[in-house]
């Protein structure tokens, strides 16, 4: 009985239950600042300089890499440039090796020469200079099909998945949410609100890359080629090897253009003699296992936060441009606006740049276990090396209760149309507050639904108020996500400093709510045993009574928390 009474007591602390969702009413919102966040974001927008920094200058960056690393020396500077407190550099891990490659070069020699387009895999090794091979298809599905070929793969440069076919295209390659998108979004969809489990698929399809790689390297197989996802040449590629220094890296593995690919196919079944010729050159990063992510504040008045936060990390095939450089300048210039107006706030406002997302929002996670909630599984799912998701039971950390909301961006270059509450009903009405002074700049939609696939969810999953913003897709799905084409160049400046705005105005209107931001219920079976609070030491009853407190003056209207005035200089 007494475990269930400070369980509740403990969930009481913790959450707003949902049912309060209609009697909390929204907050005045701040329209002096909003129109000061508005002049300053709109008119002296350094968002284009930041990002081209990351993409241009710094270029892609991997978790683990040196440009990741500089990317993390960087960003601390010049936060801490623009005169943000604390800006500083966190590690966490380990994750594992690092990776970069500098040169992918692949042509057909016979029947024909012609070069082709192709980019490694990351954590798989480059070649020992050129070196030339036949290519051969072959089919391998599962380890049942390794007996077969035994023996007969050395020297080869393997094809290993099926011909991409290729149609007319469906859809604009280039597109916004219409106003009939946006109200269809902002409705409800019931059937997706199930938490559907894809962890043991992904674990399954790992534990098969892994035992891959041994066989391959022990057929001694020269390389392996598989089709871009995407189609107009464009190489979509993420990772394969293996981080862990004591791992199998496997054989090169590259990624061809879709069109390349199909034509190096149709010659073989053509009976033709295809040999190709490979250059690859690769670096492994060993020594320093762990990888960082950069914080910085606004300090506020109290002791709690609100958190804005995108990925720094990247994949190499292109420079990582909307995938997430312009995340993290969207971040970046928010504060700067914040710090530049000289606000205030009533709690912190602080920026996380994130690593390890591309990997499984591995640095968020990090740091969300550091300091706010730790699975009871954690370290046994970081030893499975197999990508599984911690699910134990939750032990609750002091900051959990400081920590008022955070808000991620990472959905490409597009503009902000909107925001995701991911079910919390109770932060509706406060979002669509929140977004009315920002209506004609095209954000205007709140939707009760979950979205996924990023770091929102490291907080959202430990019972702590985490938001991904809506926004327009642009080219992201089509063209750049993960590609050679994810550069400086399909950025939306408009659409960033848009993004930057709106971003801004949350993170003030967050710090400055005289109440904590409403929370969805943990339920007891979340929760593990909980740290026992230190008990209040009892008074002294010799010790002299505190003298009387004099009341404070009653503050003006201008000053108390409803007027909501700009906590800034003028």
């Amino acid at each position: 009985m007494l475990r269930r009474l400070a369980v509740a007591s403990l969930l009481a602390a913790l959450c707003v239950p949902l049912v309060r969702a209609r009697s909390i009413p929204s907050d005045p919102v701040d329209l002096v600042m909003v129109t000061r966040i508005r002049e300053e974001g709109l008119k002296r927008s350094q968002v284009m300089e930041t990002v081209q920094e990351l993409t241009d200058v710094i270029g892609p960056r991997l978790t683990g890499s040196p440009q990741m690393k500089r990317a993390n020396e960087w960003t601390r500077e010049r936060l801490a440039g623009w005169g943000l407190a604390n800006a500083h550099v966190e590690s966490w891990g380990p994750f594992g090796r690092g990776w970069s490659y500098e040169r992918s070069s692949v042509t057909m020699v016979s029947p024909q020469v012609v070069p082709l387009i192709a980019l490694p895999k990351a954590w798989t090794p480059g070649t020992p200079g050129p070196v030339r091979g036949k290519a051969k298809r072959v089919r391998i599905g599962t380890k049942s099909d390794f007996d077969r070929h035994k023996g007969k793969l050395a020297g080869l440069v393997l094809f290993l998945s099926a011909p991409r076919t290729l149609r007319a295209p469906e859809r604009p390659l280039f597109n916004r949410y219409s106003e009939d998108d946006l109200q269809s979004l902002s409705h409800f969809d019931v059937g997706a609100a199930a938490d559907n489990d894809g962890d043991e698929p992904r674990r399954s399809r790992r534990r098969f890359q892994r035992d891959l790689a041994e066989f391959l390297a022990a057929e001694k197989a020269l390389a392996t080629m598989e089709a871009s996802e995407r189609e107009g040449t464009l190489v979509r590629v993420m990772g394969g090897g293996s981080r862990d220094t004591e791992g199998q890296p496997g054989v090169p593995a590259l990624v061809m253009a879709a069109e390349h690919y199909n034509r190096v196919l149709r010659l073989i079944d053509k009976k033709q003699e295809v040999q190709l010729e490979l250059d690859v050159k690769a670096t492994f990063h060993d020594g320093d296992e762990s990888s960082s992510n950069t914080f910085a504040e606004i300090p506020g008045t109290t002791d709690e936060v609100v958190m804005a936060g995108a990925h720094l990390d990247s994949w190499h095939a292109g420079t990582g441009a909307t995938d997430n450089a312009a995340g993290s300048a969207v971040v970046m210039e928010a504060v700067r606006i914040l710090k530049a107006l000289e606000v205030k706030p009533r709690r912190t406002i602080r920026v996380a740049l994130w690593s390890g997302e591309e990997q499984g929002l591995l640095g968020s996670r990090a740091y969300v276990e550091r300091h706010f909630a730790a699975r009871s599984d954690a370290e046994e799912a970081r030893r499975s090396k197999e990508g599984r998701r911690p699910r134990g039971a939750l032990t609750i950390k002091p900051e959990h209760a400081k920590l008022s909301a955070y808000f991620n961006v990472d959905n490409g270059t597009g503009r902000i149309r909107g925001i995701y509450t991911q079910q919390n009903a109770a932060a509706a009405p406060l979002f669509e507050a929140w977004l009315e002074p920002l209506r004609d700049l095209g954000a205007t939609t709140v939707t009760n639904r979950n979205t996924g696939g990023t770091d929102h969810l490291s907080f959202d999953e430990v019972g702590l108020p985490g938001f991904q913003f809506i926004q327009d897709q642009a080219d992201y799905s089509t063209r750049t996500h993960h590609t050679n084409l994810d550069v400086y160049d399909r950025l939306q400046k408009e659409d960033l400093m848009q993004a930057s705005v709106v971003l801004a105005s949350f993170l003030y209107e967050a710090a400055q709510r005289e109440e904590r931001f409403p929370r969805k219920l943990l339920s007891p079976s979340q929760l593990g045993p909980q740290p026992t609070p230190t008990p209040e030491p009892s008074p002294d009853p010799d010790a002299d009574p505190e003298p009387e407190a004099s009341p404070s003056p009653s503050p003006s209207p201008a000053a108390t928390p409803s007027a909501r005035t700009s906590g800034a200089r003028p």
